[in-house]
């Protein structure tokens, strides 16, 4: 009678054990996914090291929105980390460090830091859309991505425009470090 007492009691840890894992798996794959900046393109908003949580959920009720920062697989087999610049239908052009969505002069106040500090040059160098891509505008299912640090980053300059399904979902807690912990815009 002890035996399959104790039996049962292994088998019902057991299967509490596995019932737990299965959640967190689903909740990871399905729901959020922690991932670690990698580089300083994203610097002064976020720093090489810092550990930020992946929404999956809100990208997957709604298209990312401008300048929220989102998650991507990007064509080196990597996840880049990027703000959103331009939408579909967008025509972007950047000029003497103005950004300008569809002829409008557009502020960009997570810059204004970065920007100040700047004794030389600009932080974003003069160009249009069509010289980067030869589109007059964004096609529908692709976004215009960079980073903020504007000078180190590779993103839709360089790699091109992002579709829409490489797109892993949308980030702004960082959870780590732990006197880093903060939502970004």
């Amino acid at each position: 009678m002890e035996t399959a007492k104790k039996k049962n009691e292994v088998w019902e840890w057991a299967k509490a054990i596995l019932i737990a894992f299965s959640i967190a798996a689903l909740i990871r794959f399905f729901l959020f996914t922690p991932i670690v900046v990698d580089g300083e393109s994203m610097m002064p908003t976020l720093n090489n090291g810092d550990r930020m949580v992946v929404n999956k959920i809100g990208y997957d009720i709604g298209t990312p929105e401008r300048f929220e920062i989102v998650v991507f697989h990007a064509p080196e087999q990597k996840n880049y980390i990027k703000r959103i610049i331009g939408l579909p239908g967008d025509h972007i052009a950047y000029e003497d460090d103005q950004l300008y969505i569809n002829g409008e002069a557009v502020p960009e106040p997570y810059l204004d830091q970065y920007k100040a500090e700047i004794t030389e040059g600009t932080l974003t160098e003069n160009f249009t859309l069509e010289e980067l891509t030869q589109l007059s505008e964004i096609p529908e299912g692709y976004f215009f991505v960079m980073g903020d640090n504007r000078r180190y980053s590779k993103d839709s300059r360089a790699i091109g425009l992002v579709p829409e399904d490489e797109i892993i979902g949308t980030t702004s807690l960082i959870f780590w470090p732990l006197e880093d912990i903060s939502i970004v815009k």
